[in-house]
């Protein structure tokens, strides 16, 4: 058994109401001043949020609110507007664009290093801010990963940040924060959590530490995410996405995504479909594709899934992929390519710039070509 490294934050709250312990975990070591990064969605629900840190004495320095997936050149544009405030820690509460905002100032604001030159893996030199995340979105698992994610423009691809350094000190993960996402972000970052623990468990570095939360996860948010779309106010199903997106951020860490990630990641850069709607997508194709290399691991999966043959002549893995591919109908995720605008022609150069995501396709089950990513494409078209 190979040894793993398990990155997490060293404290993880889960639970109703646990958002405004927040407060004092930043005021008990003795932060004063805080950036708090948010969305346009989210900032009016802050209300009961912001009046504990006025309580505890802890002034929150507003970000101009992160409403999509953020650019490198934004980025660069809020670190540089935050430049002159004195603050002791970075507060992040969103959805993962505003998470992986907070943990990229939190790194940077000090101004030993750009961001791009950080890009990669292990370049951050380290974080001189507190750092505490909670999720309003079941999810990214941002708050609890090591990665964070930005758009390049020059060359239209997303571009990732992983570094010890990134992982939060802190994560809140407060079920009822998620009832404001509306259904189609609930389906879409939900879907984008089941393919973490997926992808996980059904990866050339997966291990025993991790397969379990993986299976977990996929058991949790496959049985609740559609409950959840159609009655976001459902206390139950929304605590068990919540849960299943926790653990399928903890399996970012140690193993981390493989290559529905990275065929997803020309989608958003060049496209901007919504990273969660990306992965939904192509989960069923780049699966079918990776059966030969990991048919007992899909098995599983399907298990996981609530999926049984039940004399039927397909396998196990086969039946599960069918009962993803209607997961993500009956939540209103589209289901093809041609669907989002994305015109066939381009299907070749979106091959090409998939094959440099390989942080992530080194982890697939099955080594996958440029020619093989065409493929896939095409079939999800």
């Amino acid at each position: 058994m190979n040894p793993i490294t398990l990155l997490q934050p060293p404290r993880i709250v889960f639970g109703d109401g646990c958002a405004v312990m927040a407060t004092g975990f930043l005021a008990g070591r003795g932060v004063r001043r805080a950036l708090m990064v948010s969305s346009s969605h989210v900032l009016p629900h802050l209300g009961e949020l912001r009046s504990a840190f006025d309580k505890a004495g802890v002034v929150l320095v507003d970000v101009a609110p992160v409403d999509f997936e953020p650019t490198i050149a934004k980025f660069e544009q809020v670190l540089e507007s935050v430049r002159e405030e004195k603050v002791e820690a970075v507060l992040g509460v969103g959805g993962g664009s505003v998470i992986d905002m907070a943990k990229l100032l939190a790194g940077l604001l000090d101004g030993r290093q750009s961001i791009r030159e950080v890009v990669g893996i292990d370049q951050l030199l380290g974080r001189n801010l507190l750092l505490a995340c909670l999720p309003t979105t079941s999810g990214t698992g941002a708050e609890v990963s090591p990665n964070a994610i930005l758009l390049d423009e020059t060359d239209s691809l997303k571009k990732g940040v992983v570094s010890a350094h990134l992982v939060p000190d802190a994560a809140y993960v407060d079920p009822v924060m998620t009832w404001t996402a509306p259904p189609e972000v609930t389906a879409s970052t939900g879907m984008d959590a089941l393919t973490h623990c997926i992808e996980a468990y059904a990866n050339k570095f997966a291990h025993p530490v991790v397969d379990e939360q993986a299976l977990r996860g996929i058991r949790l948010i496959s049985g609740n995410l559609l409950r959840a779309v159609r009655n976001g106010r459902d206390a139950e199903a929304r605590s068990a996405l919540a849960l299943g997106s926790l653990y399928g951020g903890l399996c970012l860490g140690p193993v981390n995504t493989a290559a529905v990630h990275a065929l997803a990641y020309p989608l958003g850069g060049r496209y901007h479909v919504a990273h969660g709607v990306s992965n939904a997508l192509l989960l069923p194709h780049v699966l079918q594709f990776n059966f030969p290399a990991a048919a007992d691991r899909y098995a599983d999966v399907a298990e996981a899934l609530g999926v049984h043959r039940n004399g039927s002549s397909l396998s196990t893995a086969e039946l599960g992929v069918g009962w993803l591919k209607r997961l993500v109908q009956d939540c209103g995720v589209p289901q093809r390519l041609s669907q989002l605008g994305i015109p066939r022609q381009a299907l070749p150069e979106m091959a090409r710039a998939a094959m440099q995501v390989v942080r992530l396709l080194k982890n697939n089950p099955r080594p996958l070509s440029e020619q093989d990513a065409l493929q896939i494409y095409e079939a999800a078209y």
